[in-house]
């Protein structure tokens, strides 16, 4: 067995009760993590909870919270440290799709997506570094998009808060590189996600996936658990000597390495 050596470490996963965090809560706690896992809505937050918690065999924990509010973020942290003593993972995964022409975007909208894809990871970041960096280390993975990297027309805001995001990341890797805090970000494609199944609204979501797929030189939409299985391998110590990179995920979209 490929062993990921994640046995005991505690993970924060942020949008963990559906698509993209859910899978990879399952798969973390699946190879032995503690999982904390956010999201707005507690009644459901919970119940993904319990269901993880019940197909992965390990531990997952749910603590309600809005990303974007700084008093939230600061109890996910601390509610963590409490049950588990510390953090070790942290995966910014929290963030929903916003694409848009630049004149149907005032400032309030600019706002909303900065505080939810940039600052909530500025934030979250900030909060647990002191904590990976009093055990030694830690890995951070920042989700993003590849249209972060080569944007294009009419996906505003999300292309430039992503953008932010990748710059973070490398931002933050090389300053924490001495502390053994290893931080990446996955440039996501077209996934299978519960934001797209909910885009679909009555219709049969295999045929929104299908025609997604046909801009995909793959031929396939993504799955969730090809996205949790790269986040698991990039915390783990199987990749140690990565950092402040950017990885494609999306079966070949992107113009740009």
């Amino acid at each position: 067995m490929f062993d990921l050596e994640l046995t005991g470490r505690v993970a924060i996963i942020t949008g963990g009760s559906d698509g993209l965090g859910r899978a990879t809560a399952q798969r973390l706690a699946a190879e032995g993590c503690h999982v904390v896992i956010c999201a707005r809505r507690r009644d459901h937050l919970e119940a993904a909870a319990a269901e993880l918690t019940k197909e992965s065999g390990g531990t997952v924990i749910a603590q309600p919270a809005d990303v974007s509010v700084p008093a939230d973020i600061e109890a996910l942290v601390a509610a963590t440290v409490d049950r588990f003593g510390g953090v070790d993972i942290l995966v910014n995964n929290a963030g929903a799709s916003a694409a848009s022409a630049l004149e149907d975007l005032d400032d309030a909208a600019w706002q909303a997506d900065i505080e939810l894809k940039l600052m909530a990871a500025v934030r979250l970041c900030r909060a647990t570094v002191p904590l990976m960096r009093e055990r030694g280390g830690g890995a951070i993975v920042n989700a993003t998009i590849w249209g972060g990297k080569a944007p294009s027309a009419r996906s505003l805001p999300t292309s430039v808060t992503r953008a932010a995001g990748i710059n973070l990341t490398k931002s933050l890797a090389n300053e924490f590189a001495a502390d053994q805090i290893r931080v990446n970000t996955i440039c996501i494609g077209l996934i299978k996600s519960a934001q797209w199944d909910r885009r679909a609204g009555d219709g049969p979501v295999d045929e929104v996936y299908a025609q997604m797929a046909a801009r995909v030189p793959l031929g396939r939409v993504g799955e969730a658990a090809e996205y949790a299985d790269l986040v698991a391998f990039l915390v783990s110590q199987r990749a140690r000597y990565i950092t402040g990179t950017a990885v494609n995920l999306d079966g070949g979209m992107s113009p740009v390495v």
